[in-house]
This record gives structure tokens, C-alpha cells and sequence, in this order.
């Protein structure tokens, strides 16, 4: 059985057992995590939600949180002595999927 998920503005496919990276969650390592905007339901049979699907539901617990990969971004202009550097790194929460509720 698999699900996909909407969280943060992203959607993720998801299956029991399985781990996920989605942006940074308010939560505790070791809480458990509902997800309620099920878009879809997979499995036998399959269910598509307008918008979500109704009374389905995907729990996880939080696994750890961490920062991304430093990702550069350099603004230039030729011949005029100008240049600036910036760097980013995004935060997330790993998720690990316990069940999935139809």
C-alpha cells in the first residue's frame, strides 16, 4: 500500500516502512507525525481524492532533523569590481512512515 502526501507545499509518494526528507517539522525526535492531506491511496484498489481523500491519514514518527547540502549563489557584474557570495542551507525533518490509514 502507498499514499502521496501533501506537506510544506510538496507532495511525496509513501509507502509503510519507508523514509522520507520533507522541510523542517515543529516536532521532537521520536514524536509521531499525522499527516491529513492524503491526496491519493494506492494499493488494490485506488482512491484519488478531490482535493484530499476523506478519513485517510498517514502517521510517522521523527527520525532526526538536519541541514541540507550548502547550495552557492554568486551575483557578479563584468568590469564593475562587484561580486557577492551567498550560501543556504535548507533544514528538514526525516519521517519514517509507520502506517497508513484508509
Amino acid at each position: 500500500m502507498y499514499a502521496v502526501v501533501e506537506t510544506s507545499g510538496h507532495q511525496f509518494k509513501v509507502e509503510q516502512g519507508s523514509t522520507v526528507r520533507v522541510d523542517r517539522l515543529k516536532a521532537e525526535v521520536g514524536a509521531e507525525i499525522t499527516f491529513d492531506r492524503v491526496l491519493l491511496v494506492g494499493g488494490d484498489e485506488v482512491a484519488i481524492g478531490k482535493p484530499t481523500v476523506a478519513e485517510a491519514k498517514v502517521v510517522g514518527t521523527v527520525v532526526q532533523h538536519g541541514r541540507g547540502p550548502k547550495i552557492v549563489a554568486l551575483n557578479f557584474k563584468r568590469r564593475k569590481g562587484y561580486h557577492r557570495r551567498v550560501g543556504f542551507r535548507a533544514q528538514f525533518t526525516d519521517v519514517r512512515i509507520e502506517r497508513i490509514e484508509a
